[in-house]
C-alpha cells in the first residue's frame, strides 16, 4: 500500500517505536471478497461528495450530537460513551433507545438532502452484556470469564448481548476488548480476559463469533448479530499499570503478547479495530503508521475499519481535538471525536481540500467503511424498528439469558482456601450474610454498568437482577434454612456459619489505577467484620469481589474459606449455586473456576506472574485439599500512623484520583464525569433538593498517603463553575476522623465570579484548622456541601503548599 514504507520511515526517524511489519503473523483472511459487494462500494464512493466522504470519518457522540444534525453533517457513525444515554437519562427506556436510534437512521437516509445517503452506524461499548441498557443482562466481567476457561460459554455470551443490543436498534459493540495484563496496578485488568496470551487469543476468535456470527456462515452479521471491535490495539496490557501510558516492551515482546488476541480476531472476521490510548516505546499508537498500517494492514490484511479512542487523536503531537491529518495518514479512518465532532469535521474537510491528507487515503478509509456497512446489510435492513429483533424488548433479562450468566457466574468462581472442607455449606441452616457487597448488584457488576464508573445506583435500577444476598436466601429458603441480611454482621439469633461478601467499589478506567496491589492496608472495616464473626467461633466464608487479583494475606488468615468471585455482574444467584449443596446433600455445582492471573504474594507484586502466592490455572475444587497455612500479613511498606503529604499534590487531575482516594456520593447528590479540556477530566455535581444539605466527599480509601499531615498545605484549590441553579449554602471543608469536620462557605467566592465560566477557588488551610480541623490527621481532603436545586462543575483539586513552589498543576 502506498503509505506503508512512508509510515515506517517516519516513525523510523523518531529513533524508538521502529516496527518490523515481516516479524508480525501474516492472517489469512476469513471472508471472501464479495465482487458484487465491492462493485456496490466502488460505485457509491464514485457518487459520494468529498463532504459526504470525509463526513464518513467522523464520530460524534449522542450526548453532543442531534438526530438533525446529520442533515447538515454527514457523519458516518454515533456513539453512547460510558455516560451518554437518550436525553441525557441513564436509566432511559429501552423503548426511548429504539426510538432515538430510528431518529438518527432517518436523518442519516435523508434524500432531500442528499441524493445517495448512507445510513449511520450506532455503537457502544457493551463489554459485559449491553451494560448501557436498564434490565439487559450483565455477564461477569472479562477476568472472571477468563477464569472460567470455557470458549464456547464466551461465544454464547456474544450471541446473547448482540440479541439484546439489537432489541434496541445498536449496531456495534466496541468488544472485545484483548490486553494482555502484565501489571495489575492497571484500572482496566478487569477488561482483560487473562495475563495469558494463548488464552486471550482463544477467547478473541469466540467472543467474535459469538458477536458477529461465524465468518463465512449465512449467519455472519445477519439481524441478530452486531458488529464486533478489537481492541486496543496495540499495547494498552503493558503500560506498567498506568491508563493510557506507555508501554516499553521490545518488539517480540509487543507481538507476542500485546498483539497476541488480533490474528485470532482477524481471523474469525472481526469487522473493526479500535487503536489504544497508550504509546508504544515514546510514540502515541494513534499517530504511529507503523503499526496502524504497516502491521494491521499490510501484515494482517485487516481489510475492516479501524477507529481511534475517545478524542485519542488529540494526544497525538501537533494535533488537537479537533484537528489532526496526523491519525487519518497514519491509517485511523473513523475519528472519535465525541464532543469535538463540528470543528473537526470543518478542518478534516479542509486538510482533504489542501491535500495535507491525500484524497487517496480518504477514498481507501471510505471504502474500508461502506465494506463494513454493507456486510452488515445496512443499506438493506431499513429503519432500526423494522429490523426482526427489534422491540423484543421480553430478550432483555430473558430467563434464557440470565441463566447464561448464572451458569457464567458458577464456571467463573475460584476457590483459593477451605479449611477443613466447610465447603459446601448446607442449606438447611440459618446462615448470616454480612458485608457491603452482599445486597448490592452495583458492586458486583463493578463499573462500566449503567454509568461509565457504575456509581451512584442502587438494587431498583436493576429490574432483572439478583443480588449474592438475594441468591443465597432464595437458596437457602427453598431447602428449608433461614439466610438473615447483616452488613454490619450483627445477628440474633445466632448463625451458624457466615457469609461475608467485600471487595472493591465499581471504577473503570483510569480512575482504578492504583499504586500497590494491596487491598485498603489501612482500611480495616473488611478485617474487622470477619475477625468479629471468627471470634464468636463462626465458621466465616470471603467471597471477595475484585477487578484485580489483590493482597489479601489477613483476609486470607481470618476466613475458613475465600473465593474470588471477580465482577459476577447481575447473576448474584451463581454464588449460592457453588456455596451450598443440595438439599440432599449432594454436590449441585463444584468450583471449575481457575486463575487467570496470578494471586500476588506481596503488597509489592505488581506483576504478581513474577512474585505469586498462587500460579495462573490454581483453583480449588471441594474435593481437593483446602487448608491454607498461616501467611505473612506484615506490610513491607511503611505505614506510619499519620502521614505528611508531599504538596502540591494533585487530589483529582484529568480525571484521575489520587492514589488512596475515592468519591463518597450522598443519596441526593449525583456526580458525572464530564469533558473539560480531555476526556471525562472534571465532575458534574448535581444536587436535586431534598430536606437539607448534602455532600460529595473524597474520602481516604485507606492506601497511601492518607491519613495524612497537612499542616505544610497552605490551601485547598479547585476550579469551578455553575452549571444551573443558584448558589447558597456552598461550603468546601476536610473530614479528620470520627466526628472530626470543618467547613468554610465558599458562595462569595462563587458568587463574585463571571457567570458562566470556569474560575479558581481556594480556602486557606488555615481557616478550615481555625473551625475544627485536625489538621494532623486527615482523612477527607475534599469535602463540597451543597443544597440543591444546583448543579456545579468541578476539576483540578488539589493541594497547594506553603512556600507556593512549586504551584499546583
Amino acid at each position: 500500500m502506498w503509505l506503508s514504507t512512508l509510515a515506517i520511515f517516519a516513525v523510523a526517524t523518531h529513533g524508538a517505536a521502529v516496527v518490523h511489519p515481516e516479524v508480525w503473523p501474516g492472517v489469512p483472511q476469513p471472508i471472501a471478497r464479495d465482487a458484487g459487494l465491492e462493485a456496490r462500494v466502488a460505485a457509491l464512493l464514485t457518487d459520494m461528495t468529498l463532504e459526504q466522504k470525509v463526513g464518513q470519518l467522523i464520530q460524534a457522540d449522542i450526548g453532543r450530537i442531534e438526530p438533525d444534525d446529520l442533515r447538515l453533517f454527514p457523519l458516518g457513525s454515533i456513539l453512547n460513551g460510558g455516560d451518554s444515554a437518550p436525553g441525557n437519562d441513564e436509566f432511559a427506556s429501552p423503548r426511548k433507545w429504539l426510538a432515538l436510534a430510528d431518529r438518527f437512521y432517518a436523518a442519516s437516509m435523508d434524500r432531500d438532502v442528499r441524493p445517495h445517503p448512507i445510513p449511520v452506524l450506532w455503537a457502544t461499548d457493551a463489554v459485559h452484556g449491553p451494560n448501557k441498557l436498564p434490565g439487559a443482562t450483565l455477564f461477569p466481567h472479562n477476568i472472571g470469564l477468563g477464569a472460567a476457561r470455557d470458549p464456547d460459554l464466551v461465544r454464547q455470551i456474544g450471541v446473547a448481548t448482540a440479541q439484546e443490543m439489537r432489541v434496541v436498534g445498536l449496531d456495534w459493540t466496541f468488544g472485545p476488548s484483548l490486553p494482555v495484563v502484565r501489571d495489575v496496578r492497571w484500572g482496566r485488568t478487569y477488561e482483560s480476559y487473562s495475563s495469558d496470551p494463548m488464552l486471550v487469543a482463544r477467547y478473541a476468535a469466540a467472543i467474535v463469533a459469538g458477536l458477529q456470527g461465524p465468518a463465512g456462515s449465512r449467519a455472519f452479521l445477519d439481524s441478530s448479530h452486531v458488529l464486533a471491535t478489537a481492541k486496543h490495539f496495540v499495547g494498552d496490557g503493558g503500560t506498567q499499570g498506568r491508563d493510557q501510558g506507555d508501554n516499553p516492551a521490545g518488539e517480540a515482546e509487543l507481538r507476542d503478547y500485546d498483539g497476541a488476541g488480533y490474528p485470532a480476531a482477524i481471523g474469525a472476521g472481526v469487522q473493526a479495530v479500535m487503536a489504544s490510548f497508550s504509546s508504544w516505546q515514546g510514540v502515541k499508537v494513534h499517530g504511529l503508521p507503523g503499526l496502524l498500517t504497516g502491521v494491521l494492514r499490510d501484515r494482517m490484511h485487516f481489510d475492516g475499519l479501524l477507529i481511534g479512542d475517545w478524542n485519542g487523536h488529540d494526544q497525538v503531537p501537533g494535533c488537537s481535538r479537533t484537528s489532526c491529518a496526523a491519525a487519518i495518514n497514519a491509517g485511523i479512518d473513523v475519528l472519535m471525536a465525541p464532543d469535538s465532532w463540528r470543528e473537526l469535521y470543518s478542518n478534516t474537510l479542509a486538510q482533504a481540500r489542501s491535500g495535507e491528507i491525500p484524497l487517496r487515503r480518504v477514498d481507501e478509509a471510505v471504502r474500508r467503511i461502506l465494506r463494513v456497512k454493507m456486510r452488515a446489510h445496512l443499506f438493506d435492513e431499513g429503519p432500526p424498528s423494522s429490523r426482526p429483533l427489534a422491540g423484543r424488548f421480553d430478550l432483555l433479562g430473558s430467563a434464557e439469558h440470565r441463566a447464561l450468566a448464572r451458569r457464567a457466574v458458577r464456571e467463573s468462581l475460584v476457590l483459593l482456601k477451605n479449611q477443613s472442607h466447610l465447603l459446601p455449606l448446607s442449606p438447611r441452616t440459618r446462615v448470616l450474610v454480612a458485608g457491603d457487597g452482599a445486597d448490592n448488584i452495583a458492586k458486583q457488576s463493578g463499573g462500566w454498568t449503567l454509568t461509565w464508573q457504575g456509581t451512584g445506583l442502587n438494587n431498583r435500577d436493576f429490574p432483572h437482577g439478583q443480588s449474592i444476598y438475594a441468591g443465597i436466601e432464595a437458596a437457602v429458603r427453598a431447602a428449608g434454612g433461614v439466610a438473615q441480611l447483616s452488613r454490619s454482621g450483627q445477628a440474633n439469633p445466632r448463625p451458624d456459619v457466615a457469609i461475608v461478601v467485600f471487595g472493591e467499589d465499581p471504577y473503570a478506567e483510569s480512575q482504578g489505577d492504583i499504586q500497590s496491589v494491596a487491598y485498603r492496608p489501612n482500611d480495616a472495616r473488611d478485617l474487622r467484620l470477619l475477625q468479629s464473626l471468627k471470634a464468636q467461633g463462626l465458621p466465616v466464608v470471603a467471597v471477595f469481589l475484585s477487578g484485580r487479583p489483590l493482597w489479601v494475606n489477613a483476609y486470607l488468615n481470618t476466613a475458613d474459606a475465600f473465593v474470588a468471585a471477580w465482577l459476577p455482574g447481575t447473576e448474584g444467584g451463581g454464588i449460592a449455586d457453588v456455596l451450598f449443596r443440595s438439599p440432599n446433600g449432594r454436590t449441585k455445582h463444584d468450583f471449575r473456576g481457575k486463575l487467570s492471573f496470578a494471586w500476588p504474594r506481596t503488597p509489592q507484586a505488581v506483576r504478581p506472574d513474577s512474585d505469586a502466592l498462587f500460579p495462573v490455572g490454581y483453583g480449588l475444587t471441594y474435593a481437593d485439599n483446602g487448608d491454607l497455612q498461616s501467611l505473612p500479613e506484615g506490610s513491607t511498606m511503611a505505614q506510619a500512623h499519620a502521614r505528611s503529604v508531599t504538596v502540591p499534590m494533585a487530589l483529582f487531575e484529568a480525571g484521575r484520583l489520587q492514589e488512596g482516594l475515592r468519591w463518597k456520593v450522598a443519596p441526593d447528590v449525583r456526580a458525572t464525569p464530564i469533558d473539560r479540556v480531555r476526556q471525562e477530566d472534571a465532575l458534574r455535581v448535581q444536587w436535586h433538593g431534598g430536606a437539607g444539605p448534602a455532600q460529595l466527599v473524597l474520602l481516604s480509601d485507606g492506601a497511601l498517603p492518607f491519613p495524612g499531615d497537612l499542616r505544610e498545605v497552605a490551601a485547598l484549590t479547585f476550579d469551578c463553575r455553575t452549571v444551573a441553579g443558584e448558589v447558597r449554602d456552598l461550603t468546601v471543608g476536610m473530614q479528620c476522623g470520627p466526628g472530626c469536620e470543618a467547613r468554610v462557605s465558599v458562595a462569595n467566592q462563587m458568587n463574585a465570579a463571571p457567570a458562566g465560566g470556569w474560575h479558581p477557588i481556594r480556602v486557606p488551610v488555615k481557616d478550615l484548622a481555625a473551625t475544627g480541623a485536625n489538621l494532623e490527621r486527615i482523612t477527607a481532603p475534599f469535602v463540597l456541601e451543597g443544597r440543591g436545586p444546583l448543579t456545579l462543575d468541578v476539576s483540578n483539586i488539589c493541594l497547594e503548599s506553603v512556600a507556593s513552589q512549586p504551584a499546583c498543576p
